[in-house]
C-alpha cells in the first residue's frame, strides 16, 4: 500500500460539457479521492455513491484497519467459511503473483510487518532472532483457498492484503461505474484507475510524488497505475528500513525509492510493484515485460528509468 502518485493535473482543452463531482474519504488507513464526470449531474452523484459503497465493501472484506473485517476474522480464527467472492478472487490473484515471483510477493507477510512495527513503537529495530522467527510464519503455500473456504495451515500465520486490496478496490469501482454508463473518472484508492478524460477533455496526467511535474509526468493511456514507495511508513529515519519488506529475507530491499507499474488491472499493478521492488534494474524491466506491464523506477539517488511503453511526458531514454 503506497501513495506514490500526486494529484491529477488539469490539461487545457475545449468543448467541455461533462459535469464533475468529487468525494474525499478515509479508507484503508489513508486518504482516498474520487472524481467522476458525466453529462447528467444525477448520474455523477449516483456514481460517487456507488464508488464509496464499493470501497467500503472491499474494506469489510480485506482491511486490516477494521477489526471486524473478514480478513481480520480469518487471521484470528485461522479459518473463514463461506468467504466473499471478492476476497477469494484477490487471494487467488495474490497466490498467482506469489507463485510466479518466487515468493517476492507473499500475502502471508503480516507477521513480519508486525515485528517491525512493534520494534518501532519501542524506538528500535528488530533483532535478527525476531526477524527469523517472524519469517518462519511466512509462506503463501500454507494457505488453503477452497471454493468457498479459506484456512491458514500453520499456527501464528496471518495474511495482509495491504499490497493489493487498494488496487482491487479501484478495479471494482471502475467496473461498477462503467456498468452505470460513466466513462470519465479518476479513482484514487491509494492506487490510480483513470477512465476517459479529465475536466478539460485531455488525458489525465499524474505527477509522481517527490518529482517536479515539469520533469516527470505520467499521462494516462487507459491503464491503471500503482506505486510503492519508501516515503511512507518508514521504520528508520534514513528510509533504509520501511514497510516494503522482502518476504524471503525479512528486510527492506535497498535498490529503489519508488516503483510505479502501469497495467490493465490496478490489482495486478499494485501487487507487481512489490515484486519489482525486490529486483535489480535489468531484472525489473525483464519481469515487467514477462507480465505484459510497464514500469518506472526511481533509485535512492533520485535517478529514474522506465520501460519503453511507460506513458511519460518529459521522459528519459527508455530502458
Amino acid at each position: 500500500m503506497a501513495l506514490g502518485l500526486g494529484g491529477a493535473l488539469a490539461m487545457p482543452a475545449s468543448g467541455q460539457t461533462v459535469q464533475w463531482g468529487e468525494r474525499a474519504l478515509n479508507g484503508f488507513g489513508t486518504s482516498l479521492w474520487l472524481r467522476v464526470g458525466h453529462e447528467d449531474e444525477r448520474r455523477v452523484e449516483l456514481g460517487l455513491d456507488t464508488a464509496v459503497q464499493t470501497i467500503r465493501h472491499v474494506e469489510r472484506q480485506m482491511s486490516l484497519f477494521e477489526e471486524g473485517s473478514a480478513l481480520c476474522q480469518l487471521n484470528r480464527e485461522g479459518v473463514l467459511r463461506h468467504a466473499d467472492r471478492d476476497l477469494l478472487f484477490v487471494l487467488r490473484l495474490s497466490r498467482r503473483i506469489a507463485a510466479h515471483s518466487a515468493g517476492a510477493f507473499d500475502f502471508t507477510i503480516h507477521p513480519l510487518w508486525k515485528v517491525w512495527a512493534a520494534a518501532q513503537r519501542e524506538g528500535r529495530l528488530p533483532d535478527a532472532t525476531e526477524v527469523r522467527d517472524a519469517r518462519s510464519l511466512v509462506g503463501w503455500q500454507r494457505v488453503a483457498i477452497g471454493e468457498k473456504d479459506i484456512a491458514l495451515n500453520h499456527p501464528g500465520m496471518a495474511i495482509s492484503l495491504n499490497g493489493i486490496a487498494q488496487g482491487y478496490a479501484a478495479d471494482l469501482v471502475r467496473a461498477r461505474l462503467q456498468a452505470q454508463g460513466i466513462e470519465h473518472a479518476l479513482l484514487d484508492t491509494g492506487e490510480w484507475a483513470p477512465m476517459g478524460h479529465g475536466p478539460q477533455g485531455a488525458p489525465w496526467a499524474l505527477a509522481l510524488e517527490g518529482v517536479p511535474s515539469q520533469l516527470l509526468t505520467l499521462v494516462s493511456d487507459g491503464r491503471a497505475m500503482a506505486t510503492s514507495s519508501d516515503a511512507h511508513s518508514a521504520f528508520s529515519a534514513d528510509r533504509r528500513h520501511h514497510h516494503i519488506l522482502d518476504p524471503r529475507t525479512g528486510y527492506s530491499p535497498t535498490s529503489w525509492a519508488s516503483v510505479t507499474v502501469a497495467a490493465p488491472s490496478c490489482a495486478l499493478a499494485d501487487g507487481l510493484t512489490k515484486v519489482i521492488f525486490m529486483q535489480s534494474a535489468s531484472s525489473a524491466v525483464v519481469i515487467a515485460r514477462q507480465w505484459g506491464v510497464d514500469v518506472l523506477l526511481i533509485d535512492k539517488a533520485g535517478r529514474w528509468q522506465a520501460s519503453s511503453g511507460m506513458p511519460l511526458r518529459s521522459a528519459p531514454t527508455a530502458a
